[in-house]
């Protein structure tokens, strides 16, 4: 009952927070923290089933403990195949290779410190498995939110739509990723358009010029939807911004310029749309972040990518998580000898 109480306890921590602001990642650690302590009142309850359920329920968890990883290692490690082969040995696309790299060689050690008997292998094995399981939580926090994020509703009072920037090809042409973003753009400005209000809304596209750039992003990319139909006099153009954060800050300028206090939905890819609404709450954008389909092949580096780069923002506190779980291993080396 202990677990189920505190579930509920988070549960509500977490509806709170989304009524005051979606964008938060504290968000996504209430709804692990819920889902973890139901799951542990779940499990606590296992005793009460019939005779003969408990006993399946217990095997079917012990598989998924035991083969969960390796599966999961495995996959990870065929699509940064599948990255590198694709996209190039960039180190961006070696992340899913990398990290199922990883979960491998923290079973592998903890195989041969039970094989061996080794104490001071033990240690270092758990201290690994501490700090993977902290980062996974958060990890899976981060997926789950970012899930949910990408399936709320669209808001209502939208004077704008902008659409982030993502590198050109060949200097001037726009690649299938942006392709996307321009798209998922024009179908929400449509839907924005069509409940009237205020009248339509602006469409903001939003990149500058990089070094191997001949046009600034944001002049690829409305001459992409002016090609397409996309009426000219609805699309403003944001050429100064080479990252996320000048992407919303200089969009923020040009749209306070034109309609004061008006709100903006932010089209990104799917991957991209939580963190990107994170740096929107920091900006001070009063925006919604939505996403555009990638690739499948894509999206498990891409994501990692995003999960790193949000860790790495609150590093502060989960570097020292860290650097507890290990200092506790350490401990525990020197208690051995």
């Amino acid at each position: 009952m202990i677990a189920f109480a505190v579930s509920a306890l988070f549960l509500l921590c977490f509806g709170v927070g989304v009524l005051r602001d979606r964008r938060r990642f504290g968000n996504a650690v209430y709804l692990g923290l819920a889902v973890t302590f139901l799951g542990l009142g779940l499990l606590s309850a296992v005793d009460d089933l019939p005779h003969g359920l408990t006993e399946t329920v217990l095997v079917l968890l012990l598989l998924v403990l035991c083969l969960g990883p390796v599966v999961l290692a495995g996959l990870l490690c065929a699509n940064g195949v599948e990255m590198v082969r694709k996209e190039g040995r960039r180190p961006a696309n070696l992340l899913s290779l990398l990290a199922g790299l990883g979960i491998f060689g923290v079973l592998g050690l903890t195989a041969v410190a039970v094989l061996l008997r080794s104490r001071v292998l033990g240690i270092l094995s758990v201290t690994l498995l501490l700090v993977f399981g902290y980062v996974s939580f958060l990890f899976l926090c981060f997926v789950g939110y970012a899930f949910l994020y990408g399936r709320m509703r669209l808001r209502r009072d939208a004077g704008f739509v902008v659409v982030l920037g993502s590198g050109l090809i060949g200097g001037r042409r726009v690649p299938p990723l942006l392709a996307s973003r321009l798209d998922r753009g024009r179908e929400v400005y449509e839907r924005l358009a069509a409940r009237g209000g205020d009248g339509p809304p602006l469409l903001v596209t939003s990149g500058g010029q990089g070094p191997d750039e001949e046009l600034p992003e944001s002049h690829a990319m409305a001459a992409y939807l002016v090609e397409r139909g996309f009426p000219e006099d609805r699309i403003i153009r944001e050429d100064r911004s080479r990252t996320t954060e000048e992407n919303l800050l200089f969009s923020k300028e040009l749209m306070e310029a034109e309609r004061p206090d008006a709100g903006c939905v932010v089209v990104t890819n799917n991957f991209h749309a939580f963190r990107a609404a994170l740096m929107a709450r920091k900006a001070g954008v009063d925006g919604q972040v939505v996403g555009s389909p990638t690739a499948a092949y894509y999206w498990p580096s891409a994501t990692l990518r995003e999960f790193a780069a949000v860790f790495l923002e609150y590093r502060a506190v989960n570097l020292t998580v860290c650097a507890v779980l290990v200092g506790i291993g350490c401990l525990g080396l020197l208690v051995t000898r």
